[in-house]
């Protein structure tokens, strides 16, 4: 099964795909090769099976890197609405959730039936089940990848094998192992999108919560997120707390205020005013779930009539809910990490091309590389956008 082309890509995923298509539409000769049975494992399975494939506010400001400039040009390049036109070409309905969020109508398949057929329009063949087993530069130009089906040739080689996030859809530190192997510097990478863990002695007062879910402001230094909480029988979860994760490192404690567009002291106080014969834990009932509401109306000792309530006592419940400091004690890991912070250093690639600056050829999207997006369609976008330019110019 040896062959020579113009392109290979490695991996079938969201960014390798898009690579492949662009490649392959100006007349290249283009392989993608996955050792999955099935290509866009991960998009299939991401929005809960209906993929957020886009966000329509999706820019620099949305990503974490060590360069934040860095994907500007890809991101200017191929933006949302580049990437919806070809949705619409392909009559997938779709709908706008909250905060510019793009979804499938029907399903995430609809997305990867969409590549797959613009890559076979492009003239890409896609080869499955296929093993990598080493990757060698060709003197004089190209590269050589020795796979399970025998030998390949390429003059530009895309490495597009994403993260280590959620290892049971077959993610690994591949692509890293590549970068290190042509002595490519990596920024240190770590799970993103997680669900915090917290210590038994928090989680234990907790665990009455769990599967409780709240409006919140999660709150990190200067860098805060207003989405739901959810309270797990490990932790803390929720949009939330999965995009301030991004920001988090151990150690470090988050700030958490619950129902943050409610004044609760003044609500409090309203409450107060107009029956002071219930209980405080009542009067916070009003504003969160019961049980969280008895939560924080005991953990402060406020019991009795609300009448009996001094002003000092319900700012200190108020801010028990607004103000809660919490120092989470890890993260749930790449096991259940939508993305892979960290990566390929920006400073080897150029950004208008994902070419590696001193190696003609090699190429570098997608998710391996150190830009990571917020949760809601972000990284799809990067996705797309890294992987046209590649595809440009491979």
């Amino acid at each position: 099964m040896a062959g020579r082309y113009d392109v290979i890509v490695l991996g079938a995923g969201a960014a390798g795909m898009m690579c492949a298509i662009r490649a392959g539409q100006r007349g290249r000769s283009v392989a993608v090769l996955d050792h999955a049975a099935a290509p866009g494992e991960k998009i299939r399975i991401s929005g809960g099976g209906r993929c957020n494939f886009t966000n329509i506010h999706a820019g620099p400001k949305n990503f974490l890197s060590a360069n934040p400039h860095f994907a500007k040009s890809a991101l200017a390049r191929f933006t949302p609405k580049d990437f919806l036109a070809m949705v619409e070409n392909h009559g997938i309905a779709w709908h706008e959730k909250t905060l510019g969020q793009l979804f499938c109508d029907n399903s995430a398949k609809d997305i990867i039936r969409m590549l797959t057929d613009e890559m076979r329009a492009a003239g890409v063949e896609l080869r499955l089940h296929t093993e990598i087993v080493a990757i060698d530069p060709i003197a004089g130009g190209g590269y050589r990848i020795a796979t399970s089906d025998g030998a390949l040739e390429a003059t530009s080689l895309v490495i597009a094998t994403g993260g280590k996030s959620i290892p049971k859809m077959g993610a690994t530190g591949f692509a890293y192992r590549i970068a290190e192997q042509f002595g490519l510097p990596l920024v240190e990478t770590r799970p993103g999108l997680v669900p915090l863990t917290l210590d038994p002695q928090l989680l234990q007062r907790l665990a009455p919560l769990a599967g409780i879910a709240a409006a919140a402001e999660i709150r990190h230094g200067k860098t805060a997120f207003r989405e739901a909480l959810l309270f797990t029988h490990r932790g803390l979860s929720g949009p939330a707390i999965l995009q301030i994760s991004s920001y988090w490192r151990e150690g470090d404690e988050i700030t958490v205020a619950i129902e943050p567009d409610i004044d609760i002291f003044i609500t409090l106080k309203t409450a107060r005013q107009a029956n002071g014969r219930q209980s405080a834990q009542t009067a916070l009932a009003e504003i969160l779930p019961k049980r969280l509401a008895q939560h924080f109306a005991e953990g402060e000792g406020i019991s009795g009539n609300m009448a009996d309530q001094p002003d000092r006592r319900l700012q200190q419940l108020a801010a028990a809910v607004q103000a809660w400091p919490v120092k989470p004690s890890g993260s749930e890991g790449y096991r259940t990490a939508e993305v892979t912070l960290g990566g390929v250093d920006t400073a080897c690639l150029d950004s208008k091309t994902l070419q590696v600056k001193t190696i003609p050829g090699l190429f570098f999207i997608g998710e391996c590389v150190d830009v990571t997006g917020w949760l809601g369609g972000y990284n799809f976008q990067w996705a797309w956008a890294s992987g046209h330019i590649a595809g440009e110019a491979a």
